[in-house]
């Protein structure tokens, strides 16, 4: 789907020679100070403009004024200055921007500092995931939202605190209503919506109980009915420019408005087309419904991206303040949201975005991250581990964005099959990051058992089995509920202690669980991965006629038989076919043809379908058996038989089911059926 990848490499290696050129903060390759084109201006203050060689360049080399004695009715005019305070941060100099922002408006009373500031403190927040920031982050979003609330158009009448939340309970046409406010109040509308909407999600991830997830979820509620409203309003100013003949657009709505209305419409849709059915069913009842192509093309809109032209159509000098996040927002659907869908992914509608923003932000952390995940796409794990190396190079200031490299970077040596290096990246996290430390301590733990058995080391076991002791107490809960993948972890460890200290192929089944092995170029998969399941094969072999004596007594035979010939079959079906936006040597020698890997692969899914009532674990491999069965069978162009595996997943039948009978869920369950329902989808759309 993308265009070369060693061009674009290529081309954005060779900007590093400009980094010390964008070093300084709010520093651009234009030399005179510039505002907006279409920016509000400030009253009595002087400024100049030069219109910037390249559509990327920014147009502030220096700070823009801000005016001392703050008024609601020139609230706009702080937007140049916050426009300047976002480039900050997007160049990596995340507290040059805080500063900036607490600086102009210590009383945290204008409308988009305070709001600005909190929505640093979010971000802060939700990357350190420590109480102390989680509560500085929702006081000071609070703090916003009831500033915007103060600058928002005044009811009519006093109705009730609750009707009072939502516009159209109280006004029957929305778009009169909006219409009827003069811009700051417009503005005030759309900043509400976005801290509330930031208020939410803190407010879920701090409490961790139901009640305070139905409470901000009526607050999520709230958000989409006032994006959907100033969407409609757009709509109809832009109809009836478009009557007058001076469409498309009615230039009098400011960008950085619409950049704001684009964004909130955009993400508002795309996150309800990504609700789960049942989930979805019930939002539907309130009215709501995601549309992910209009929340897409919304989102493009705000810079002007089209599938014909690598090139946006509005330049940044042009752009709304919310057009980068915007950008952002489109990068993390395609190369990230991605790996559980299928509808509207364009890896080259992300390349695009990307390439542009890494000539705006060189050294911008946001698309270093990015440009890692592309790289990823590509099945090119080294060029991503260069891209996520530099982006704990480009900024110091926030340490919890080292944590999100050494993340990336764990999971692309797991794709090089280099777990050595991977271990020390979970070193790391564990001693460190604050996300998920049962997830950290058995990355680490699995990593440290591999380790221990090619270099026969004891000490390392035995660090192992510590962290494997700690795992199942480090789980935490969000809106009440567990987190998947730390029950999953959380029960390999207890596995792991029945089984006196031992776990077979775990290191190739996490990174089967992150993509790992999907992302792995072909010659690690043939040469270092199908190996170490070939290990596992010869120690089951010598046990074939006496499970009971496998491992001195201690059980997991079918278990072990099971997860070999699973892993076997997904590594093989990625020597067959590799994934769509791999960048790959067609002529390169694996030592297997493509035909006889899909063929040995769908054995080894049949094998685990056959063997999976002896199952005592770990249930969740025949369902994954299934869908990963029919991918391949969807490769070779078997739509039927491979809709039949995917419906086999979503039909709630027990697949796997023994003497033992069922024993409540298996793992990632839900992960499954949102995978395999995009799955089913793309093959019904001819996309998969």
């Amino acid at each position: 789907m993308l265009g070369n990848l060693l061009s674009f490499a290529s081309s954005a290696l060779s900007q590093d020679k400009g980094l010390a050129e964008k070093s300084a903060p709010g520093s651009t390759s234009s030399t005179q100070p510039a505002t907006p084109l279409n920016g509000p201006t400030t009253n009595g203050v002087e400024k100049s403009f030069t219109i910037p060689e390249h559509s990327w360049q920014s147009p502030y080399a220096s700070p823009p004024s801000v005016k001392r004695k703050y008024k609601a009715d020139e609230a706009l005019d702080d937007l140049p200055a916050m426009s300047y305070a976002l480039q900050l941060f997007l160049e990596s100099h995340m507290l040059e921007a805080e500063d900036f922002c607490h600086k102009n408006d210590q009383k945290k009373e204008r409308l988009y500092f305070s709001t600005g500031f909190g929505l640093i403190q979010c971000v802060k927040a939700l990357m350190s995931y420590a109480d102390e920031d989680l509560l500085a982050g929702l006081a000071h979003t609070k703090q916003g939202n009831n500033i915007a609330d103060a600058h928002r158009k005044k009811q009519a009448f006093l109705g009730s605190r609750v009707a009072g939340y939502v516009v159209s309970a109280i006004h029957s046409n929305p778009v009169t209503f909006i219409k009827s406010m003069t811009p700051v109040e417009r503005h005030a509308e759309l900043v509400y919506a976005e801290s509330l909407f930031e208020k939410a999600l803190l407010g879920v991830v701090y409490s961790g109980d139901w009640l305070a997830f139905i409470k901000e979820a009526l607050n999520m509620r709230t958000t989409i009915t006032i994006y959907q409203q100033l969407g409609q309003f757009l709509d109809a100013v832009d109809s009836e420019a478009q009557d007058r003949g001076e469409g498309p657009i009615d230039k009098s709505v400011d960008a950085h408005f619409r950049s704001g209305v684009y964004l909130g419409v955009g993400m508002s849709n795309l996150i309800l087309s990504l609700m789960p059915g049942k989930l979805m069913a019930l939002v539907e009842l309130f009215g709501y419904h995601g549309d992910r192509k209009l929340g897409l093309e919304m989102l493009a809109k705000a810079g002007g991206w089209t599938k014909d032209s690598n090139e946006p159509l509005i330049s940044a000098a042009d752009e709304g303040i919310r057009r980068p996040v915007c950008d952002m927002v489109l990068m993390i659907f395609h190369l990230v949201i991605s790996s559980f869908t299928f509808e509207g992914v364009d890896v080259s509608m992300a390349r695009k975005i990307l390439d542009w923003n890494l000539k705006r932000f060189p050294n911008g952390v946001c698309f270093l991250f990015a440009a890692g995940r592309l790289a990823m796409a590509r099945s090119q794990p080294q060029l991503a581990i260069h891209y996520y190396t530099r982006a704990m190079e480009s900024q110091s200031q926030y340490r919890n964005l080292h944590h999100i490299s050494f993340w990336e970077m764990a999971l692309a040596q797991f794709s090089l099959w280099d777990v050595k290096a991977s271990m020390e990246c979970w070193r790391d996290m564990e001693r460190e990051a604050t996300w998920s430390k049962a997830i950290y301590s058995y990355g680490l733990a699995v990593c440290l058992l591999h380790e221990s058995e090619v270099q026969g080391d004891v000490e390392m076991k035995k660090q192992a089995a510590v962290l494997m002791k700690k795992v199942p107490e480090l789980r935490q809960k969000i809106a009440g509920k567990s987190i998947p993948l730390e029950k999953l972890v959380a029960r390999k460890a207890r596995k792991f202690e029945t089984q006196n200290g031992r776990l077979a192929l775990a290191v190739l089944e996490l990174s089967y669980i992150f993509q790992g092995i999907t992302h792995a170029p072909r010659k690690v998969i043939v040469d270092k991965m199908l190996p170490e399941i070939a290990k596992l094969d010869a120690k089951l072999a010598a046990f074939r006629d006496n499970q009971k004596a496998y491992e001195g007594g201690s059980g997991g035979y079918w278990d072990d038989l099971c997860l070999a010939r699973f892993l076997e079959g997904v590594c093989l079906r990625y020597v067959a076919y590799p994934d769509a936006d791999a960048e790959y040597d067609p002529e390169e020698v694996l030592g297997i043809s493509k035909e006889e890997a899909g063929k040995k692969a769908e054995q080894s899914f049949r094998a685990v379908f056959e063997h999976g009532p002896l199952i005592e674990y770990d249930h969740h491999i025949v369902y994954h058996a299934h869908y990963e069965l029919g991918r391949l069978l969807a490769c070779q162009g078997k739509t039927d038989d491979a809709r039949r595996e995917f419906e086999l997943v979503i039909s709630g039948k027990h697949l796997e089911v023994g003497a033992s009978g069922k024993k409540g869920k298996y793992s990632l369950e839900n992960a499954l059926h949102v995978r395999t329902h995009a799955a089913n989808d793309a093959l019904y759309q001819r996309q998969l």
